[in-house]
């Protein structure tokens, strides 16, 4: 590729400025050529030769207001910002509609959390700049800092109609509207961007993503078609439209869509796990496995990949191999409420009862509060005989399900076992209230509570039978 004759003289700058550090020779550069290196270092991260190229530009153009900005900006990036500040003002005192001093200052307010110094700072500026479409940029930027959404997604687009190309205030824009929940009118925005710009990849690929979280699965297929068609080396873009089709239930193609991505890039684990879905959903586990396995060898730390295959040989009825890949899960996450709720229904399965109820327990304590694990725990707690246990855990359960009936039941038959005969009779009735037809299970569970009378006579009252 030919470059352009300003890329050219930048190069030849920065290998002549670089020779004369190695040699020791002193040459001489203009002040803008001194101004591109030092802000090149600067950018690079070398402070070291920014500050070198700094000081003998500035022995050889003492005067020179451009790089004194420079100087300010050095300043701003090593945190010595009352030194920047009187540099400012110095500068200010010389060229008072320089945009440069408002947009500085703004930067050494926002660097001391002052940001709504910084963006009257940088409301100033917008009155002396040319580029009015960094300075939009700037303000979005600070508007994020405060947390005001609104403010901010406003000047992104203010920045985005003054430099259509800005590729940076598109995605800060679409971050907006996402943070904001405002989905349809970044569907709405999006699409009338890409009216005056069609051919941006990057505009489409959001819009895909947007689509895509509002479950609309064909339009954002068609979006994320549109940026593969412009950028065909766009792995992004490929791998949301398999996940597009996958959704779809194209899964065919979904595979397709996937490996596309493998063929752009080095092997990701995630396109790996994928396309192991897709196949144990086109009812083909043995290449699943394949894929799950090749999964792990990638990357041995993703964890889901581990669950895929627990839940494949789980579905297989292999409860010894599900649960040698589950605990390899829990290794990687052991604060995942799911993987111990496998855990336990594998032990339960292979009646390991010690590791079912542990599992069931730290499910519950990481976060799962759905019914029929309170049950499982319960019943397995039970079978242990650890009666005072099924009952606290029975009690916490009721919190969460007050009028299950399934609770209700069971507290009222421990209730009875434990003497505790009007506690007992009043849940066992509020039981029978919300649903007779269950009674099979206190009685199933309770045998001896059923030979107390008045258990036997509230029942009949409810199911008109005698037991």
């Amino acid at each position: 590729m030919q470059l352009s004759s300003e890329e050219e003289d930048y190069n030849l700058s920065l290998s002549k400025f670089e020779s004369m550090l190695k040699t020791n020779k002193v040459l001489f550069f203009d002040s803008e050529e001194f101004e591109d290196i030092v802000l090149h270092y600067l950018d690079m991260g070398k402070l070291s030769l920014a500050k070198k190229a700094l000081k003998l530009a500035l022995e050889q153009h003492p005067k020179s207001t451009g790089l004194k900005f420079v100087q300010v900006e050095m300043l701003i990036y090593d945190d010595k910002l009352d030194q920047a500040e009187k540099l400012l003002n110095e500068l200010y005192a010389i060229e008072p509609t320089n945009e440069e001093i408002f947009i500085q200052k703004a930067s050494i307010y926002s660097k001391r959390d002052n940001h709504d110094m910084a963006v009257e700072m940088l409301k100033t500026a917008l009155e002396y700049t040319d580029d009015l479409a960094d300075v939009y940029n700037l303000l979005g930027m600070e508007y994020l800092f405060m947390d005001n959404l609104e403010l901010a997604k406003e000047n992104f687009i203010r920045c985005l109609e003054e430099d259509i190309e800005d590729q940076g205030a598109l995605y800060n824009i679409v971050y907006c509207f996402e943070f904001l929940d405002q989905h349809e009118d970044a569907v709405i925005f999006l699409n009338s961007y890409i009216d005056k710009n069609p051919y941006s990849e990057i505009a489409w690929h959001q819009l895909g993503r947007i689509l895509y979280g509002l479950k609309r699965y064909e339009e954002a297929l068609r979006a994320f078609d549109y940026a593969t068609l412009i950028d065909e080396e766009f792995v992004g873009a490929y791998m949301e439209k398999a996940k597009s089709l996958e959704r779809l239930k194209r899964y065919d193609e979904a595979i397709e869509g996937y490996k596309k991505t493998l063929e752009l890039d080095d092997a990701t684990s995630y396109a790996l796990l994928r396309i192991g879905k897709c196949y144990e959903r086109k009812g083909d586990s043995a290449t699943a496995l394949k894929y799950y396995n090749r999964t792990v060898h990638e990357d041995p730390q993703l964890d889901k990949a581990w669950i895929a295959i627990t839940d494949l040989y789980l579905n297989a009825i292999n409860y010894r191999k599900a649960l040698y890949f589950v605990n390899k899960a829990l290794e990687i996450d052991n604060e995942n409420f799911r993987y111990w709720k496998r855990y336990a229904t594998i032990n339960r399965a292979l009646n390991f009862f010690e590791e079912a109820e542990m599992g069931y327990r730290k499910a519950v304590e990481y976060g799962d509060d759905e019914l029929d694990t309170w049950i499982y725990w319960v019943d397995v707690l039970q079978f242990l005989g650890e009666f005072e246990n099924c009952v606290d855990a029975l009690l916490q359960a009721k919190e969460f399900y007050p009028e299950a009936p399934e609770i209700l039941y069971r507290l009222a038959g421990l209730y009875l076992s434990f003497d505790e005969e009007e506690v007992g009779l009043e849940l066992l009735e509020g039981a029978l209230e919300r649903d007779a037809e269950m009674i099979t299970l206190f009685t199933d569970y309770y045998p001896t509570a059923c030979t107390n009378k008045r258990v036997r006579k509230l029942i009949a009252k409810y199911t008109k039978t005698d037991l």
